[in-house]
C-alpha cells in the first residue's frame, strides 16, 4: 500500500542529504516529501508545521529530524486526534544528557560544540560533518559524498536547531504515544549511541519497535537501501495488524 511519507533532515546539512533515501522509498511506490529542520520550540511554528504534516501517513526524521518528527506526531494527535506512524533514524529522544536520560551527549561537550559554532560556524560544521561519517571503514569516502550533498543553511536556523537539540526531551512522548513507532540505530554511530536502543526497548509503549544496523550516524545517507527495507517491512507489518 502506497504511503505518504514526510522525511525531516538532521541539523546542519539541508534536506538534500536525504535524497538517496527519498529515491529508494519512491522506488518502492511511496510518495515522499523532504523537509528541512524548523524551530519546534516556537509554538506558532509547531502548530503551522503540524497543520502541513497531517496530510502524511508517516512522519519520519533523521537525528534532530527524528526529534522534530516525534514532536510533530504528538502535536498532530493533540490538534487533530490523528495517529501517524512515527519513524526515527539515528535519533536520541533527548540529545543532551540529564539525570533521567544519561544515555546522551554530556552537557560540557555540547556547550563546547555550541561555543565553537558561535566562534567559527564553517569549520564547526565541517567537523560535525566528519562526526556524522565517523566510525566505519568508509569514513573518508563518505565524508566526500556528504560534502557534495550539503546545502548552505542560514545561521539563524542552525542556532535554533542547536537550541532544539539542547532543550527537546521527547522521552515521555515516546512512552505515551499510542501510534506505531519504529526507531533505527547504527552500531558505529559516533553521535547517538546504539545503547539508546536498549533504553527504548524497556519502554512500555503500545506499539514500539527498534532496529540496530551496521553503520555510522549517516546511515540514511549511505545505507538508504537497508533503511528503506526496514521501513517498508515495518509499514507492511502495521498494515497486516490493522487489517
Amino acid at each position: 500500500m502506497q504511503q505518504r511519507i514526510l522525511l525531516i533532515t538532521g541539523w546542519g546539512g539541508g534536506s538534500k542529504l536525504l535524497n538517496p533515501l527519498k529515491q529508494a522509498l519512491e522506488q518502492q511506490g511511496h510518495q515522499v516529501e523532504l523537509w528541512n529542520i524548523f524551530n519546534a520550540l516556537d509554538e506558532q511554528v509547531l502548530v503551522q508545521q503540524a497543520e502541513l504534516a497531517r496530510q502524511f501517513d508517516v512522519i519520519a526524521g533523521w537525528s534532530l529530524g527524528g526529534q522534530l518528527a516525534t514532536v510533530l506526531v504528538d502535536q498532530i494527535q493533540k490538534q487533530y486526534g490523528l495517529e501517524k506512524v512515527l519513524i526515527t533514524l539515528g535519533s536520541n529522544p533527548c540529545f543532551v544528557a540529564n539525570d533521567t536520560w544519561p544515555m546522551a551527549m554530556d552537557q560540557p561537550t555540547f556547550q563546547q560544540f555550541k561555543q565553537s559554532f558561535e566562534q567559527d560556524a564553517i569549520s564547526t560544521l565541517k567537523k560535525f560533518g566528519y562526526m556524522v561519517c565517523q566510525g566505519t571503514a568508509t569514513t573518508k569516502a563518505d565524508f566526500i559524498t556528504l560534502q557534495s550533498l550539503i546545502q548552505p543553511q542560514s545561521i539563524d536556523l542552525l542556532k535554533q536547531g542547536l537550541l532544539c537539540l539542547e532543550q527537546l526531551n521527547n522521552v515521555d512522548i515516546l512512552k505515551n504515544y499510542s501510534g506505531a513507532q519504529l526507531h533505527v540505530f547504527a552500531k558505529q554511530d559516533f553521535l547517538v549511541s546504539y545503547k539508546v536502543q536498549q533504553n527504548l526497548q524497556k519502554m512500555d509503549a503500545k506499539f514500539l519497535e527498534t532496529e540496530l544496523i551496521s553503520g555510522s550516524h549517516g546511515v540514511p545517507v549511505f545505507e538508504a537501501e537497508i533503511i528503506t527495507g526496514k521501513i517498508c517491512h515495518f509499514l507492511k507489518k502495521i498494515e497486516q495488524i490493522n487489517g
